[in-house]
């Protein structure tokens, strides 16, 4: 009988404790790690077009029902009050308390049935509610390739950077229809209908294209084919997992779903191998301290009081304070430098350094200081060829979010937990200045452009 979160976090003694020494390793995704080498597949995105598969990774929970659009609605911060079939939008949903559970990309195909896409957290918030709720709808859940037997139901291939339309123009052989950010049409690609999003996940033009599995391997070759012409670069698993540092998003903040109403109720259905780990310098024995609310991370633009929702309530009193902030930090290249050359060095040396991807934990959180007090947590980091620098991106508070300040990361545990990935080191301190998020000029001007 599978374990259920609740029972292993008893068991460990609380939440904080579980997760932070869980067995879980850091996420992986189950494609080729690298093409040609995770440096030049970074610069495709910036300099010619790049190809990434997005058919093993994520999610998808096709929801369909005559109460489907009741249930997203009642569950996402989100209006749904222009929300026609064919497009899609970044879902967002908080507890009962307003905190973040996380997002994912709905996408409504039919008038009925939708499709939510993304890591697992929200996903699994919204079929726990549906499930539990009165609402007539039915779920179809894709797990990833590490946890499906079989094929996916799609395939799912980006293709990003400044060449990306004029590949899509060959490869369709014809004008793309226009699109808004995130909306959607229709196009025809080696004889096969293919679904199109626009969308910018490096802040770089780009598409998302989809369809039945068995549609893919042709569509993937004729894309390939036309591509040689604009310097099309396959991308792999490495690149790809550090993208979102140039686009700025978080990928996975962690959870508001051990304490508040209904938290016993949910833990005890979701099951444990879905709870994932811990990370990061920052440590609390409170597991709200770890919690996050839609404002951290930016996306107060998406919240909309004009509909009841789960924590709306909560939310609106949350809204009313002065709000973190979320930047870039961009890391002291000496300092990094330092980090990685106690590997050479007598005695204990710091956390190793992964690039170009450093999270460690499914979920990573490291203190940010400013002259010793903590003003903030860092979530990813890595190394952003095209900018040459290592940086990490951040929810701090509002007085220290000005570019150009000074603050300092804390990396490496204190003490080390006992999760996989983590080794016997020491806490460095590492100097970082605050800049905008995202940290790319192009992708600040031109991510959600028309």
């Amino acid at each position: 009988m599978t374990a259920s979160a609740l029972q292993v976090i008893t068991a460990a003694g609380g939440p904080v404790p579980y997760l932070r020494n869980a067995p879980a390793r850091p996420t992986v995704f189950p494609v080729t790690p690298e093409f040609t080498n995770w440096r030049s597949e970074q610069r495709a995105w910036r300099e010619s077009v790049a190809l990434l598969d997005q058919s093993h990774h994520m999610t998808d929970l096709f929801i369909t029902g005559p109460d489907a659009l009741r249930l997203l609605s009642d569950v996402a911060v989100n209006s749904f009050a222009n929300f026609p079939a064919n497009s899609a939008k970044q879902f967002i949903a908080v507890g009962h308390e307003g905190h973040l559970i996380g997002d994912a990309i709905l996408f409504r195909l039919e008038e009925d049935r939708y499709d939510l896409v993304g890591w697992h957290m929200v996903i699994d918030w919204l079929q726990f509610h549906g499930e539990r709720g009165d609402y007539d709808v039915t779920f179809e859940r894709d797990g990833s390739s590490l946890v499906r037997a079989g094929d996916p139901v799609l395939y799912r291939f980006e293709i990003q950077g400044p060449h990306a339309l004029a590949l899509m123009e060959q490869v369709t052989g014809g004008e793309v229809p226009h699109t808004k950010f995130f909306g959607m049409a229709d196009v025809t690609i080696a004889g096969r209908r293919v679904r199109s999003l626009r969308h910018g996940m490096a802040g770089q033009p780009g598409f998302e294209l989809f369809g039945p599995w068995a549609d893919g391997e042709p569509v993937r070759q004729a894309i390939i084919e036309a591509g040689d012409e604009f310097g099309l670069v396959l991308v792999g698993s490495r690149a790809y997992s550090s993208a979102n540092l140039e686009s700025a998003w978080v990928p996975s903040p962690l959870p508001a779903i051990f304490t508040g109403e209904g938290s016993a109720r949910y833990l005890e259905w979701l099951p444990a191998a879905r709870l994932g780990s811990l990370a990061g310098s920052f440590t609390s024995d409170d597991i709200e301290d770890y919690y996050l609310t839609p404002y951290d991370l930016g996306y107060g633009r998406s919240v909309a009081f004009d509909h009841d929702f789960i924590g709306r309530a909560a939310l609106e009193r949350i809204a009313a304070a002065e709000q973190r902030q979320k930047v870039t930090l961009v890391w002291d290249a000496d300092d990094v430098a330092a980090a990685q050359r106690t590997l050479y060095e007598d005695g204990v040396p710091a956390k190793y350094i992964e690039f170009p991807k450093a999270r460690y934990g499914q979920y990573q959180v490291d203190r940010v200081l400013v002259d010793g007090r903590d003003v903030g947590i860092s979530h990813d980091c890595g190394y952003i060829t095209n900018e040459q620098v290592f940086a990490s991106l951040a929810s701090i508070e509002a007085a220290f979010a000005t570019p150009g300040t000074a603050v300092v990361v804390v990396w490496g545990e204190e003490p080390n937990s006992h999760k996989p990935a983590v080794e016997r080191h020491r806490q460095v301190q590492i100097r970082a200045v605050v800049q905008p998020a995202p940290y790319s000029r192009f992708a600040r001007e031109n991510y959600r452009a028309d």
